[in-house]
């Protein structure tokens, strides 16, 4: 059997239980897993709370009662037949689409094996369970400008949110890449992103970023979409892009239906391109969206065996305790929020 753990309806705070359904099997491409660790990640808050259900709906992952989280760590516990990179009690981590056939929430999950990648041997799972989605969606936004390991080294690159998950993995990875970071933070995480190797960090404020008198190669915003304009004004004449994961997309169509959320979202969209483009007239400019990615979990697999990439936990507690857990996240705690379901 598996046990779940099931958001009933729309609700803030977030209206939780615990389910026991039959154990899924294993598709011809797929693995399950024994979930040692799931993630929480403020989408799944948000998503509690009914955000993104029109969009959603296209990919059946609308309908309450709901399964959330993407992430995923654990062991694995059978494969389908044609899987070869894989056998049981194997130690993996990874994600989940989010698609119709629900989320990580569980005692056992079905991947799909192109979403999985060997744990190392010294690693610690739950640690683990708090990369994939953060990394895959931060390394999109950070492709979408145009930036990789053969072209970032020496440019400067301004990153707001910079003391979230997305952005401490951000500064992880292009401080890798020998870029200039400088990250806009939270109040009284300055010390965090210098520690991450961030060559300068502001806390934010009112005019944190106004301020600035760089000009940037690169932009990225985790932070706030109020932020945008600001953001987009720090590029330089010769800048790559700016990307954006606090786009207003999702909550354009939950509030103003389809029609008039998909003219709302282009319209910010172009105008906000435009603003690039004043800037830069090659710059890029995206709204990010998370999808599984194969070669970003690749470059975290490559980091995570090196050690370069990690996020500390703030809380972690099994189903029985998820109340707090997802609290942790709604109330913006410092540190990821982990489900231990078994």
């Amino acid at each position: 059997m598996r046990c779940e753990l099931v958001c009933l309806e729309p609700s803030v705070p977030a209206r939780l239980c615990i389910r026991t359904v039959e154990r899924p099997r294993p598709g011809p491409a797929e693995v399950l897993i024994r979930v040692h660790a799931a993630a929480v990640n403020p989408i799944d808050g948000k998503r509690a709370s009914g955000y993104g259900q029109r969009l959603l709906a296209l990919k059946g992952a609308n309908r309450f009662p709901l399964v959330l989280g993407n992430d995923v760590a654990g062991i694995v516990e059978s494969v389908g037949r044609d899987v070869i990179r894989f056998r049981p009690g194997q130690a993996v981590f990874g994600l989940r689409p989010t698609d119709r056939f629900g989320g990580t929430h569980a005692t056992h999950v079905i991947v799909h094996e192109r979403h999985l990648a060997a744990a190392p041997g010294e690693a610690d799972l739950a640690s683990l369970a708090a990369l994939p989605y953060s990394f895959t969606t931060l390394w999109q936004a950070v492709r979408s400008v145009g930036l990789n390991a053969d072209n970032a080294a020496y440019r400067r690159v301004l990153i707001n949110g910079a003391s979230g998950g997305l952005g401490r993995l951000a500064i992880q990875l292009l401080v890798g890449w020998r870029c200039e970071v400088f990250a806009v933070c939270g109040p009284g995480r300055r010390q965090e992103c210098l520690a991450l190797g961030a060559h300068a960090a502001i806390e934010r404020g009112d005019s944190a970023i106004s301020g600035l008198h760089y000009d940037f190669d690169a932009t990225l915003n985790f932070g706030a979409w109020t932020d945008e304009r600001d953001l987009l004004a720090r590029l330089g004449p010769g800048a790559l892009g700016h990307a954006t994961t606090v786009h207003p997309l999702l909550a354009n169509f939950d509030r103003l239906g389809w029609g008039r959320g998909a003219a709302a979202g282009f319209r910010a969209w172009r105008e906000h391109q435009a603003a690039a483009r004043r800037r830069c007239a090659d710059s890029r400019y995206a709204w990010i969206v998370f999808r599984p990615d194969q070669a970003a979990l690749e470059a975290l697999a490559i980091g995570v065996r090196r050690g370069a990439f990690r996020l500390p936990i703030g809380i972690a507690g099994g189903f029985d305790e998820a109340e707090s857990v997802f609290a942790h996240v709604a109330e913006q705690r410092p540190g990821r929020a982990l489900l231990l379901p078994n």
